[in-house]
């Protein structure tokens, strides 16, 4: 019974013992604190108490002074071991700015210092009105903007959340910086945009920051500044040997570089100094017996610990009759739970399949269900033409419209590929988001596409409305785009000149046919080679009808709002707003052009009015030099007499009064005349005396248009 009080006094003064051991924090010999501040190794007082003459510490009136970088009045206030960090008070990179609407300050540069500004330990404050940026060699670190509204005001510390005042934390250690600072007017018409800083967290948020609440009160600002070893100090150190030692830490900076540093790790809890053999001791909370567990709190320096006994047991006893139903209990309650589950399971998929439903429904009425209804009652030919395909089927046609699967992005939406369920390869065209214009675009182009049937036409094969925008799904097109085919640089095997004869015959026929074998003529209104599609034999399909219109047996034009794509655009239709089907003539000239010339319909080589294919091609053709702008597959495959007539064909198309241009089934007609004429197995060789200049007799497309063409440089 003796030895029981005996071993309580040892425990107790072993913990007098410990508690009252002084800790190292200096070298020996040195001084560990200037006036209130404690100054720890690798710092020190003086040239040879710190590790190197960046850590040289000045004591000037009790104040210490971190004397190594360019400006030498940094006062110290604190230093942190354990975050590994210094706070200084630095030059002020506050500015009030109630005269002057932008300032930019520059804070000390730490280029060639073992310091950084630590993104962990400071933050960007703005007090009044205006936006401030920490900038980084051009970048922007960091940035907040306030409003005032009610200039008087002013913002708590820590209720800084906007109005005249705004925090903001950086997101990488910095060796420079500086703040772009930009006023704003307040009610009253005055400026006033108050200050702008770089603070230590704690220092600010623990209000020991004299000027904080103006920025002029106080001349400086604290700032952390993350301090580093490099690999020569490393042999300098000797780290306490209890547990733990050097570690190699790196530092990554807002430029994209790193730095790596060494400094001095611990594994067990532990106060004082680890830069030092015998600066630190071990915390063991010998006063709490097996029942509590260790917690601990370190200061504000990160060198001393306050720890606390935690009750973390729970102890209880039990009997044979309250285990026994204690398992009744649970296996009850275990079975009450799994028929709750099942219950709410039931419930949830129900509600989530009538939810479901509704949706499907509301998608199906806001993506035009009810329009193109009303568009089938309006012309009872319509009616079963469209197949509706459920959402469902077109997740798994296109892996759920993955990334993989886009053929191309257009004005209106975007295409993936697909496979049906029956394998057959579809184009699934998904809308953007819809607003009131798109979906009469949308629904107008499936109503137009259920009605078309041409071996020259993209064929629909349905649409899903039940889906948060709407889908079209259509036939696969297996070779791209015309104008990938004539305008790629790196393809091996141009188009040759039978087969540019061949589609732009069968483009013509296809258009046609939508102006005149149609029940209701349609307007394509955007002829293009990127919507020209190619199969596998280089058969020509028309496609994309989103901006395309019915028009009336006795209408014989169009006043619309004015679309469609430059170098394509007809200009007496920009003009008037009036599109008609000559309109289409004109576009489709435009593609005879691309076909014979092989460039683009807009250059960026030439300037002015030649920047549009059309305008140059017309130029050429007026100056009798046409053949040299013609592409060389072209010259060498087609005869002068048929190149030619494409070329006045063309002319024609291209003719700035409508009336004068012919008609699209005309065009077609002419051009299956050329084409039967054209025998695609002999090599031309007769133009290689014709270069440059010839005289062209221009009387088949009419008056000249060159002065009144627009250059597309004026079309907005």
């Amino acid at each position: 019974m003796k030895l029981f009080p005996v071993y309580h006094l040892l425990i107790l003064l072993s913990l007098i013992t410990t508690s009252t051991t002084a800790l190292i924090y200096s070298k020996e010999g040195c001084k560990d604190t200037c006036g209130k501040v404690k100054i720890p190794y690798p710092f020190g007082i003086g040239a040879n108490c710190s590790i190197n003459q960046w850590y040289v510490v000045d004591c000037n009136s009790s104040k210490p002074y971190l004397s190594a970088l360019a400006l030498k009045h940094l006062e110290v206030l604190r230093v942190n071991l354990e975050n590994q960090t210094i706070t200084v008070n630095a030059p002020s990179s506050i500015y009030n700015c109630q005269h002057q609407n932008r300032r930019q300050i520059s804070s000390i540069d730490l280029g060639r210092s073992p310091f950084f500004y630590s993104y962990s330990d400071n933050k960007l404050v703005l007090k009044g009105c205006g936006n401030a940026l920490i900038m980084d060699h051009g970048g922007v670190v960091a940035g907040c903007s306030t409003s005032c509204t009610n200039y008087s005001s002013v913002s708590e510390r820590n209720n800084c959340f906007g109005i005249y005042c705004c925090q903001s934390t950086i997101s990488n250690d910095l060796q420079s910086y500086s703040i772009n600072l930009t006023g704003l007017e307040r009610q009253g018409g005055e400026g006033a945009c108050g200050s702008a800083f770089l603070v230590d967290k704690r220092s600010y948020d623990e209000g020991t920051f004299s000027g904080q609440s103006t920025g002029v009160d106080n001349p400086y600002v604290p700032i952390s500044l993350l301090w580093t070893l490099t690999h020569s100090d490393k042999n300098k150190l000797s780290c306490c040997d209890q547990g733990g030692g050097l570690t190699n830490y790196t530092v990554d900076l807002f430029n994209g570089t790193s730095v790596n540093y060494w400094r001095c790790y611990k594994d067990i809890i532990y106060e004082g100094n680890p830069y030092l053999p015998f600066g630190c001791n071990r915390i063991v909370c010998a006063s709490c017996n097996n029942l509590f567990s260790c917690d601990y709190k370190r200061n504000n320096n990160g060198d001393a610990v306050n720890f606390t006994c935690v009750d973390d047991t729970y102890k209880f006893e039990s009997k044979s009759w309250q285990s026994q139903m204690g398992v009744i209990l649970g296996v009850s309650i275990s079975m009450g739970l799994l028929f709750l589950i099942a219950i709410i399971y039931a419930l949830y998929k129900v509600i989530k399949k009538t939810k479901a439903k509704r949706r499907r429904k509301r998608f199906f009425k806001r993506n035009g269900g009810l329009l193109l209804k009303q568009q089938e009652e309006a012309e009872p030919s319509l009616v079963d033409k469209t197949i509706l395909f459920t959402s469902r089927e077109l997740e798994k046609a296109t892996d759920y419209f993955n990334e993989n699967r886009i053929l191309g992005r257009g004005g209106q939406g975007t295409v993936y590929k697909g496979m049906l369920v029956d394998g057959r390869i579809v184009a699934v065209k998904k809308s953007k988001v819809v607003d009131e214009s798109q979906l009469e675009q949308f629904i107008n182009e499936v109503v137009i596409l259920s009605q078309v049937n041409h071996r020259n036409v993209v064929k629909l094969l349905g649409c899903c409305l039940e889906t948060d925008v709407p889908l079209l799904v259509s036939e696969f097109i297996s070779n791209g785009t015309l104008y990938d085919r004539i305008h790629n640089e790196t393809d091996e095997f141009p188009i040759s000149w039978n087969t540019r004869l061949q589609i732009a015959t069968e483009v013509a026929g296809a258009v046609a046919y939508l102006h005149s074998a149609t029940s209701i003529p349609i307007y394509h209104r955007d002829i293009k080679t990127t919507n020209i599609l190619l199969d596998d034999k280089h058969r020509a399909k028309v496609s994309d009808f989103g901006t395309s219109r019915f028009v009336s047996m006795d209408q014989t034009h169009l006043t619309t709002l004015v679309k469609g794509t430059f170098g394509y655009l007809d200009p007496e239709y920009f003009q008037s707003s009036q599109f008609t089907e000559k309109s289409d003539v004109y576009s489709f000239g435009v593609v005879l052009v691309e076909l014979l010339t092989g460039e683009k319909p807009i250059s960026l080589t030439r300037f002015g009015e030649n920047r549009s294919l059309a305008a140059h091609f017309m130029l050429a053709m007026e100056e009798g030099r046409v053949m040299s702008i013609f592409d060389a597959t072209v010259i060498k495959e087609g005869t002068r007499d048929e190149l030619l007539a494409v070329a006045n064909l063309a002319m024609r198309c291209l003719n700035f009064s409508g009336k004068n241009r012919p008609t699209m089934k005309e065009v077609a007609v002419e051009l299956e005349s050329i084409r039967m004429q054209h025998v695609p197995s002999e090599v031309q060789t007769n133009f290689e005396q014709v270069m440059y200049r010839e005289e062209l007799q221009l009387s088949t497309y009419g008056e000249s248009t060159s002065s009144t063409f627009m250059s597309v440089d004026n079309i907005n």
